[in-house]
C-alpha cells in the first residue's frame, strides 16, 4: 500500500493510558478548591478542552464562576504532582518507522504543553513537534490544532487529505476530519462504531494493530 504523506497524533488514549494522571489532578485540585470530593468524570469530555471539563466540574456544585481557578490549580497539580502516564503499545515501533521512512509526525493535544514535554521526557519518546493547549486559539473540536501541526510539519492544504490522524475521542475525530485529514480511530475510549459514525476510515484498538496493517507485518 502506498504510505501516507504524514501521521499526526493525539496523545492521551492514543500514545499514553494518562486517565490516572489527570484524573488525580482534577481530584486533589478540586479538593483543594472547594474542600469536596470532585464528581465522577463523564466519558462525554474525553478529549474536551480542559477549560470546558473545569466548568463542568464547577457547574455540578454550581460554582461556575470559578471556572478558571479550577483550570489552573488543575495544571499546578499536574505539575506539581506528576505521573508519568502508561505507554500504550506500538508508540516505539511506529515513530521508528516513520523517522526510517523519512516520513513527518508529531502531536497535537488539548493536553497542556507542559504534560506533554514532562510525558514525553519521562518516556523518552521520538516527538520532536509537539502542540499542545497554549499552542491555538482555539482548542478541539476546532481544527486549528492539526492544521497548525500539519503547517508546522511542512504540509500545504493540498497535502491535507493524504494525512492519517490517530484520535481516540470524538472530539478530536470531529477535528481530524474539518481539517480536512483522514482520522483514524484508536478505541481506547469509543467503539469501532462510534469512531466511524464521527468520521473515522479505519479503526485500531492500539496503534500497534495501526503498525502492523502499514508495514503488512
Amino acid at each position: 500500500m502506498e504510505l501516507p504523506k504524514g501521521f499526526l497524533f493525539d496523545f492521551d488514549g492514543v500514545i499514553v493510558d494518562s486517565k490516572e494522571s489527570h484524573n488525580s489532578a482534577w481530584a486533589s485540585a478540586f479538593k483543594e478548591l472547594f474542600n469536596t470530593e470532585i464528581a465522577p468524570f463523564p466519558k462525554s469530555l474525553s478529549g474536551k478542552s480542559p477549560m470546558i471539563i473545569a466548568e463542568y466540574f464547577c457547574s455540578v456544585i454550581g460554582k461556575k464562576e470559578k471556572t478558571e481557578d479550577l483550570y489552573h490549580l488543575k495544571d499546578e497539580h499536574l505539575d506539581k504532582y506528576f505521573t508519568v502516564p502508561k505507554l500504550l503499545p506500538g508508540i516505539r515501533e511506529i515513530t521508528q518507522f516513520l523517522s526510517e521512512e523519512k516520513i513527518p509526525y508529531g502531536i497535537a493535544s488539548n493536553a497542556t504543553k507542559q504534560f506533554l514535554k514532562n510525558s514525553i521526557h519521562h518516556l523518552d519518546l521520538n516527538f520532536t513537534t509537539v502542540f499542545g493547549l497554549q499552542d491555538y486559539a482555539k482548542p478541539k473540536p476546532d481544527p486549528e490544532a492539526y492544521i497548525s501541526l500539519a503547517k508546522a510539519l511542512g504540509f500545504k492544504e493540498e497535502d491535507f487529505k493524504e494525512i492519517w490522524v490517530f484520535e481516540d475521542s470524538l472530539t478530536g475525530t470531529n477535528a481530524a476530519k474539518l481539517a480536512g485529514m483522514q482520522p483514524i480511530g484508536i478505541t481506547t475510549n469509543y467503539s469501532v462504531e462510534e469512531l466511524k459514525a464521527v468520521g473515522s476510515i479505519l479503526a485500531f484498538p492500539t496503534v500497534l494493530e495501526a503498525y502492523k496493517y502499514l508495514t503488512n507485518k
